[in-house]
Order: structure tokens, then C-alpha cells, then sequence
């Protein structure tokens, strides 16, 4: 007996917590239908802007308004959630989402064409903050990591798939086939609100359950502004290569295609694996090597002339920025209330890649291309003393050193 006793205790220790349970199958689900109605019209909506006669200008405008709406949304979503519960943020960020898509299926003017971009925007700024803090929330602590990097896989696949599906549609004259499917996808999370807690945040609640020791909420404005500027330099150069990469001169549309696809898919796989290495060890260590590895990436751009170089970057760049997604949200949730640390993060997200084509656009007019992605690379090195000082908080607060 004496010695049973130990034996059950340590095979009662080895036990995995279980990750996967139906409300965060269900939150998964809602996840992915939206990612996959924004990425179908994501390019559709330029398009059909520009066969209907709009400028290059006009057309940007459609996109330019589409991420507005996201950011607006990400920045009200938490406190949104904090009155209204998640249930009923997704619910209207699906309506916000979906509905609009049909108006594609008429010929429209840019002006209703942007402000649908504008609302349908908006819905999924809603549903991309609420899944993310729902799926943190129901995660076990000593495998949120790991569960985030899921939640990267099932992210990733639209992003993958969706983005160029709706480019096959429009182009075979399909257009009004992707906008019905989007507006599918859009409405579905609405069938997955039964599966769903309806709980509303306490703010005080989630952080002490998360910070140890006596430092409370007063400590929260470090990791508030550190992590999602850490983000914000990686999403920065990831918009510039999506943006700018297809249009350099002497690369063909097949090659770019092909490099853009093979570093998203290394951003998702190493976005997973990231965060099993990071329950273990902690995630704050992970970020100097990844932004190391993401600004060598951007260095080997300046190689255009080589698609050897151009693949080999974009994977170093893939595989950096996967690593700085999953280590900057799960930082940030470890740290800070679930809905205001997925609202930093996805507003870091999609302002960074808003802002990068933005800001380099007239450099890549005055230097070139090469030049441009360097100085991206540039940027990123230069928040590493910001990485170092998240790393000495991890340490002194006892995470996993």
C-alpha cells in the first residue's frame, strides 16, 4: 500500500487536461465561417469595383474602408463584451458580417459598395475579437498555448484557401456564387450561439486569475503596449510583401503566388507548434529568435532577382512571424482580461498590415522594392529591446523561465 500510493499519484499527474471540449469546438466553428465569408470578397470586392469602372484609388477605398470597420470594431469589442456576454457579440458580428454580402449580387455604385465593406468590416472585427478571448477563456491554462496554435490552423485555412477561391469565382464570372457563399459562411456562427457560454468579463476577475503574485492590474499597462507593438512590426512587413511583392517588377504572378502561399502556410504551422514549445517553456523567449529569424527573412527579399531567395525568405519570414502570432496573444493572455488581450492583439493585427502598404508605399515609389523590404526588416530588429524587456517580465513574474 505504502508504495501504490506513490505510483498513483504520479500516473494522476501525467493525465493531459483535456483541450477539446464542444463550446470550444463551437467557437472554432464560428471562427472559421467568418475568416471564411471575409477572405471569399476579400479580393472580390476590388475587383468588381474596377470592372464596374472605378480607378485603382477606388478600388483601395473598398479594402481601405473593409479594414477601418475591422479596427473600430476591434477597438469597442471588449468593452462590448463586457455588457452584452460573447453570444451576443458574435451573433451581431455574423448578421454584420453576412447580410451585406447579397448586396454584391446586384450591380451597385462604389459608394454602397464601400459602406457595405465598411459594416461587413465591422462584423468581423466583432467576431475575430470574441472568438479569440471566448477561445483563450475556455482553454485550460497549462495548454493555452497549444490551443491557440489550433486556433491558428483553423484561421489559417481560410486565409489559404478562401482568399484565392473567391479570385477563381470572380474571374470565371462567378462573383454573385462567392457572394452568396460568403453570406452563408457570414450567418453560420449564428447556428453555433446555442453551443456558447454567455458569460460577461470581469476584468479584476481575469487578471488575477492569471498574474501571480501582488502585482494586479496596475502592471497591466506594460504587456498592453509591449506585445502589440512587438505584433504590430511583424504585421507592418507582412503587409508589404502581400502588397507589394506581386508587383515587382521581373517576378511573374505564378512565382509571388506561390512564394505569399508558402510562407502563410509556414506561418500556421509554426504558429501551432509555437505554442506547445511555449506552455513548456515559456513564450516570452520565443520572441528575440523569431524576430531575428522574420527580419532575415525580409533581408533575403532584397534578392529579387533569385527565386531561390525569394522562397527561402519567405519561409524564414513565415516562420517568424508564426512563432511572434502565437507568443505575442498567448503573452498577452496570460497577463490581461481575455477580451482586452484579444482586442490589442487583433487590432495590432490588422492596423500594422493596414499601415505597412500605407507608410511604404511612396518608399517602394522612391527606393524600389529591394530597398523597402529591408528597411521592413530594419523595423523589426528595432523592436527586439522591447522583446527583451517582455522576456526579464516573464522571468521576475515566475512563468516558465
Amino acid at each position: 500500500m505504502t508504495q501504490a500510493q506513490p505510483e498513483t499519484a504520479v500516473l494522476e499527474t501525467t493525465v493531459p487536461v483535456r483541450l477539446l471540449s464542444v463550446p470550444l469546438a463551437a467557437t472554432f466553428a464560428a471562427e472559421f465561417a467568418s475568416l471564411t465569408s471575409f477572405f471569399l470578397l476579400l479580393s472580390v470586392m476590388p475587383m468588381l469595383a474596377a470592372a464596374a469602372g472605378a480607378s485603382s484609388s477606388g478600388a483601395g477605398l473598398i479594402t481601405g474602408s473593409l479594414l477601418l470597420g475591422t479596427v473600430v470594431a476591434e477597438v469597442a469589442a471588449a468593452a462590448a463584451i463586457r455588457r452584452f456576454g460573447y453570444r451576443m457579440v458574435i451573433a451581431a458580428g455574423a448578421v454584420l458580417l453576412g447580410g451585406p454580402a447579397l448586396a454584391m449580387l446586384v450591380r451597385e455604385p462604389q459608394a454602397v459598395m464601400v459602406a457595405v465593406s465598411l459594416v461587413r468590416g465591422f462584423g468581423f472585427g466583432l467576431c475575430g475579437v470574441a472568438t479569440g478571448a471566448l477561445t483563450a477563456k475556455l482553454l485550460p491554462p497549462e495548454r493555452r498555448g497549444e490551443g491557440l496554435g489550433l486556433l491558428g490552423l483553423v484561421a489559417g485555412v481560410p486565409a489559404i484557401v478562401a482568399l484565392p477561391a473567391g479570385i477563381w469565382l470572380a474571374g470565371h464570372h462567378l462573383a454573385a456564387a462567392a457572394a452568396v457563399v460568403a453570406a452563408a459562411t457570414g450567418l453560420l456562427p449564428l447556428a453555433s450561439i446555442r453551443w456558447l457560454p454567455d458569460g460577461r468579463e470581469a476584468g479584476h476577475e481575469a487578471r488575477t486569475r492569471r498574474v501571480p503574485g501582488a502585482r494586479g492590474a496596475r502592471r497591466m499597462t506594460g504587456p498592453a503596449l509591449r506585445l502589440p507593438l512587438i505584433f504590430a512590426a511583424a504585421t507592418i512587413a507582412a503587409g508589404v510583401l502581400d502588397s507589394f511583392l506581386p508587383l515587382a517588377k521581373g517576378i511573374p504572378s505564378s512565382l509571388s503566388s506561390s512564394a505569399l502561399l508558402v510562407q502563410a502556410i509556414i506561418a500556421t504551422l509554426t504558429r501551432w507548434q509555437a505554442g506547445k514549445f511555449g506552455d513548456r517553456h515559456g513564450h516570452a523567449r520565443l520572441l528575440i529568435p523569431a524576430l531575428a529569424v522574420a527580419a532575415l527573412g525580409m533581408a533575403a527579399m532584397v534578392a529579387l532577382a533569385s527565386p531561390a531567395m525569394i522562397f527561402a525568405g519567405m519561409v524564414l519570414f513565415g516562420a517568424g512571424f508564426g512563432v511572434i502570432e502565437s507568443a505575442t496573444f498567448a503573452l498577452l493572455i496570460e497577463q490581461l482580461p481575455e477580451a482586452k488581450a484579444s482586442s490589442l492583439w487583433n487590432f495590432a493585427y490588422d492596423a500594422g498590415y493596414g499601415a505597412g502598404p500605407a507608410v511604404f508605399g511612396p518608399v517602394c515609389a522612391g527606393t524600389g522594392y529591394p530597398a523597402a523590404f529591408a528597411l521592413t526588416g530594419v523595423l523589426i530588429l528595432a523592436v527586439v529591446p522591447v522583446a527583451r524587456r517582455e522576456r526579464r517580465a516573464e522571468v521576475s513574474m515566475g512563468r516558465p523561465a
